[in-house]
């Protein structure tokens, strides 16, 4: 099982000190903190999306690319990548080249993103963000799976005989999780093509994670890519982690107070009650990420918000070596004895999906081409939910994350 930390790339005050740091030095730390987590042994780094203060992480593949040369083994990752507003013929081209720099040592995560003036910004539509997501996905693989893309859709302009360079590293694109908090369509994309599920549930209470993790179990198994709980799943976390877990509450507590996605709002007990948010020992992170098991099944991929709401450097850095020497190595123990034989233990690496290509070349059932499913025969643009408005969307996510209450 794969652990790893996120980040969403946050400016915000030292609510201690007042202190803010500039948007350079925030871009620095994240890269230090990426590199630690590389050298305290984590499995992944993840960058966030967002054009937008008080973000600062616009462009991930820069980041990552940086990143690409300055680590030696953790896998680089986003969470999320706007496939709704960016042009997925960049985006083939961007990732591609990340792929090739880093040696196969990238995967990203699709999103439709929960900012909306983004939208505007980029020349789009909010109310075809769902249909944005179907047709630009579907031109992206066509785009790194087709050397040659003749192609016409609803949101740009056609495409004939186009190559996007430089193609896939050994032929083979990389890795794709979906992430979604809420819609249905997103996780009926991702089942559709075989693809990983992100559930960043960390507003969330796990009542409903496991309702859309559920769904998306079953709609991968519908489409013929193996049985349901075989299916590549991760999830979101946020913790704060002190020996003490007394120390932990009095020390998080006020950045938890001001912090611009959590303050203001319910208090921190109330918010750790509902939420993966665990603020406390490493026995109490271990206790309740290792649960999540029980809810959402065996899953893949665990990834943690640790330098949110202003932390200080030095403080990130000791959370990143409490997760890597105390909490991580009990649950990928934990997780990895009760996995069952026939469920995949990772998400597949560059490696794997390498020799599954070549096996499947030689075996002459090589994947249909241009987003086609092998079951059905569909195409995830022909499908009903491509024909479907955000407001849709909107009364299904609400019918999901209040039905069990």
């Amino acid at each position: 099982m794969q652990f790893g930390i996120f980040t969403v790339s946050d400016v915000t005050p030292n609510p201690l000190t007042g202190y803010t740091p500039s948007d350079a030095e925030r871009v620095r730390n994240m890269i230090t903190i990426a590199e630690h987590a590389d050298q305290a042994g984590l499995d992944v780094f993840a960058t966030g999306e967002h054009h937008n203060p008080p973000f600062v992480a616009s462009s991930p593949t820069t980041l990552l690319g940086y990143l690409a040369a300055s680590t030696s083994d953790i896998l680089l990752s986003t969470a999320t990548t706007l496939i709704t507003t960016n042009d997925p013929v960049k985006i083939a081209e961007d990732y591609a080249m990340l792929q090739v720099i880093s040696g196969g040592r990238t995967d990203l995560m699709m999103g439709r993103g929960n900012t909306g003036p983004v939208y505007p910004w980029f020349g789009k539509d909010i109310r075809e963000g769902v249909n944005l997501a179907i047709e630009n996905y579907a031109l992206l693989r066509r785009l790194w799976d087709e050397e040659v893309v003749d192609w016409s859709g609803r949101f740009r302009t056609p495409l004939q005989g186009f190559t996007a360079t430089p193609r896939p590293l050994d032929g083979v694109p990389p890795f794709v999780w979906h992430g979604s908090i809420r819609t249905p369509e997103i996780a009926e994309q991702a089942a559709f093509y075989g693809d990983g599920f992100l559930h960043n549930n960390i507003f969330w209470p796990m009542r409903h994670t496991k309702r859309l993790v559920q769904f998306y179990r079953q709609r991968f198994e519908h489409y013929g890519h193996g049985q349901a709980d075989q299916a590549i799943v991760g999830l979101g976390g946020h913790v704060f982690i002190r020996p003490n877990s007394q120390d932990a509450k009095d020390e998080f507590r006020p950045y938890f107070d001001d912090a611009p996605v959590y303050g203001h709002g319910p208090t921190m007990e109330q918010f750790t009650a509902e939420t993966p948010l665990t603020v406390g020992s490493p026995q109490e992170v271990i206790d309740r990420y290792a649960a999540f098991r029980e809810d959402v099944g065996d899953f893949q991929r665990q990834l943690f918000l640790v330098d949110h709401a202003g932390l200080p450097l030095k403080t990130v850095l000791e959370q990143i070596d409490i997760l890597a020497t105390e909490v991580v190595p009990v649950l990928r123990k934990e997780a990895e004895s009760a996995r069952p034989a026939h469920v995949p233990a990772d998400p597949p690496s560059h490696a794997d999906r390498v020799a599954a290509a070549r096996a499947a070349g030689e075996a002459g059932t090589t994947h249909v081409g241009g987003g086609v499913d092998d079951v059905t025969g569909r195409r995830a643009e022909d499908s009903g939910s491509a024909d479907r408005s955000d407001e849709d969307a909107t009364t299904d996510e609400a019918a999901l994350a209040t039905k069990e209450n």
